[in-house]
């Protein structure tokens, strides 16, 4: 049964590799605005199976489509990837010397049978005090651009995080255990 991964991000795809995991990847892009009456959680769910859905419809069994959809959840408000240096740099202030929420949807569907799981990791982080050079510093160096909240635990930003609780792969955007998990339950066997 091939396994294939709704995304064109390199992390969820080097989490998979380096877990000994065959696939393809088939990007799909979604609308990534939440909607003012929906919750993060309910948020990263929809869109991990927006994501699988789309893919679903592009391949052809036997195999179980994976999608995820990662965000950052601080003071209530759900932040994606920054849109700009300076957008960058506002999120990391906020973050700076706080602990706050990495969410993950995670949806699989099962080819040609349509049989689905979907789910939800929450990890919390803690950041650091940064100084305004360090996240100027941060920033200019391109890693927080396009990631969701404006930072990689597994680059420099790993360096401003003081304590995780809850799943490491999460954080980098695919929570990998209850992927497992989910993918046995639908059938998969590893290779």
């Amino acid at each position: 049964m091939k396994l294939i991964l709704a995304s064109a991000s390199s992390r969820r795809a080097q989490i998979l590799r380096e877990a000994g995991f065959t696939f393809e990847a088939v990007p799909c892009d979604v609308q990534e605005t939440p909607p003012k009456d929906e919750g993060p959680r309910e948020f990263v769910r929809r869109l991990a199976q927006e994501k699988a859905r789309l893919a679903a419809a592009r391949c052809a069994g036997p195999a179980i489509v994976v999608g995820a959809d990662t965000v950052i959840v601080a003071d209530g408000q759900i932040f994606g990837k920054p849109r700009s240096a300076e957008e960058a740099k506002a999120m990391l202030r906020l973050l700076s010397g706080r602990t706050h929420t990495v969410s993950t949807g995670l949806a699989l569907i099962r080819l040609p049978d349509g049989a689905s799981r979907v789910d939800s990791a929450e990890t919390q982080v803690t950041f650091e005090a940064m100084s305004a050079e360090e996240i100027s510093a941060y920033v200019a160096s391109g890693e927080p651009l396009d990631k969701a909240g404006a930072y990689g635990i597994q680059g420099r930003g790993g360096r401003f995080i003081s304590r995780i609780e809850g799943c490491y792969f999460n954080v980098v955007g695919l929570p990998l255990a209850k992927l497992y998990r989910h993918l046995v339950s639908l059938g998969w066997k590893p290779g």
